[in-house]
């Protein structure tokens, strides 16, 4: 029998964000700061929000990943079957245009 690799994929779309802020940033917000407050410390005064390191939050789109089975031999052409198998199956829709490989696996 042919080795086979399963590969994972996701579709990418123009609309798609990844946005990478600071929490000092994030604190800096006053309603971001008077939402923490008024959930963790009701009713209590005199508050000063801080932090320690360098954390960071990362906002992205949340993405769907698609799966296909090929041949090891098809190494090559990954990617080209990757978009024929969301057109195939139609996931990729309006605004949508390619895709991202994010895991090959060998399956015996």
């Amino acid at each position: 029998m042919e080795g086979m690799i399963e590969v994972s994929y996701i579709v990418l779309c123009t609309n798609d964000t990844n946005v990478v802020v600071t929490l000092a940033k994030v604190l800096e917000d006053e309603k971001v700061a008077r939402t923490i407050r008024g959930e963790f410390a009701k009713g209590i005064r005199n508050l000063v929000l801080s932090f320690s390191g360098e954390a960071e939050i990362q906002i992205k789109t949340a993405k769907e990943i698609h799966t296909f089975r090929a041949s090891k031999n098809d190494f090559a052409d990954l990617v080209e079957l990757a978009e024929e198998d969301a057109r195939k199956n139609k996931y990729i829709k309006k605004g949508c245009e390619g895709v991202e490989l994010v895991n090959i696996v060998t399956v015996d």
